[in-house]
């Protein structure tokens, strides 16, 4: 279990969040899933999203979250939620059955297409499937009157997302960097750019996301690309570098969370790497860096979202609220150590008085300095016309 502190702890194994592959969710947005018109076919449309809400005489809600996404204490309770029911008087089912995007969306999208109960009232989905779920109108727009804390306390940096402007269909629960991890001992200087994995002293010891969703926005960075609205041609340039790089043999191999044990065993001495795994493999291993490339690095979230015919929805929507309360995100951040979304936060854990959590406050992977935003950038999601071609390029150049 995470601890409540910022002491050292095993890797967190949901860091395998963001992996992409070709399953359920990619399955059902190719091209077989357009219609005639152009939307997909398990598209729902706006009259048959909600449910009756029973929120106001039934004071109980459901939520689906990742494994060991929350603080926990060393009786195995969880202090944030027990105290929102203890001050709501709203009962939370909490169940940690998210263990991947795609699995989630293979499980839930039948249900979520027939339009039945989908059994909880929220969710937290990574931004990059987090837009499929939006783009197939699965999951409702929150009531902004419900979410005052929302509003004054929302990283801006984190507002407003390609998928879904104006946050009206998801919140960031947690947010991350994908960067660069490297051992700067082993390698005898600093790196200051994705560039720099490309040096032949590295050739062999590199190793790159296997998702396509979770590599493709650094390394298109690295070539000047606008993610945000980057092109077809910004993309096939990107994998046309790596395809080089897998030929010539400069790659070691592709991963998914695996990269953490090829970065700590000496067998990869720089990967691309998420920000939240950095906090803990430095804790272990001071020579280990995080790099926010001077080009740029993408900046995403796994966000909050509530589901068609959730029966719960204002519950829902307290829920997140509570959450964005600073005191609330300190506590939280200082628990799963990944980017809070919440900066004013910061300012809780420097006051604390305690010496780790004012480390923490400190620590630009969760709280990013102004220098290192400037860098940061968010990549609009893979539509489902392109992900087909794309898929099949990617595919072939890392084998899976």
């Amino acid at each position: 279990m995470p601890s409540t502190t910022t002491s050292r702890r095993p890797l967190n194994p949901r860091a395998l969040r963001r992996r992409s592959v070709l399953g359920g969710g990619a399955a059902l947005l190719g091209a077989g899933a357009l219609s005639g018109c152009g939307i997909p076919s398990a598209y729902v449309a706006e009259d048959r999203r909600s449910a009756p809400d029973r929120s106001e005489t039934d004071r109980r809600m459901a939520f689906s979250n990742w494994t060991q996404y929350i603080d926990v204490d060393d009786r195995g309770r969880r202090p944030t939620l027990d105290a929102f029911t203890e001050k709501t008087g709203i009962a939370v089912t909490y169940t940690e059955d998210i263990n991947d995007n795609d699995e989630f969306f293979g499980k839930i999208s039948p249900v979520l297409t027939e339009g039945a109960d989908p059994g909880r009232d929220l969710m937290v989905i990574s931004d990059w499937m987090a837009g499929r779920y939006v783009s197939l109108g699965w999951v409702q727009a929150m009531d902004q009157a419900n979410l005052p804390n929302v509003t004054a306390n929302l990283d801006p940096q984190l507002a407003r997302p390609a998928f879904d402007p104006g946050r009206r269909r998801s919140v960031p629960w947690q947010s991350g960097i994908t960067g660069i991890a490297y051992n700067r001992k082993a390698i005898g200087r600093e790196l200051g750019s994705t560039a720099d994995l490309w040096a032949p002293d590295l050739k062999g010891r590199v190793t790159l996301f296997a998702g396509l969703d979770e590599a493709l926005g650094l390394l298109m960075l690295s070539q000047g690309a606008d993610v945000s609205r980057f092109t077809d041609d910004d993309a096939h340039r990107a994998m046309d570098l790596v395809q080089k790089m897998v030929d010539n043999g400069h790659v070691r191999r592709f991963t998914g969370n695996d990269y953490t044990g090829d970065l700590a065993s000496g067998a990869a001495l720089a990967c691309q790497a998420y920000s939240g795994d950095a906090v803990q493999l430095t804790a272990e291993n001071p020579d280990i860096a995080f790099l926010v490339p001077e080009e740029g690095a993408e900046l995403w979230a796994e966000s909050l979202m509530i589901p068609n015919r959730a029966e719960h929805k204002r519950n829902a929507e307290l829920l997140i609220d509570y959450y964005y309360q600073p005191e609330v995100a300190a506590q939280l951040a200082a628990a799963v150590q990944y980017i809070c979304p919440v900066p004013a936060a910061r300012e809780v854990l420097a006051a604390s008085g305690d010496k780790d959590k004012a480390e923490l406050a400190e620590n630009p992977l969760v709280f990013p300095t102004d220098e290192m935003r400037a860098r940061l950038r968010t990549m609009r999601d893979v539509t489902s016309a392109e992900r087909p071609a794309l898929h099949k390029v990617w595919g072939r150049i890392t084998g899976v």
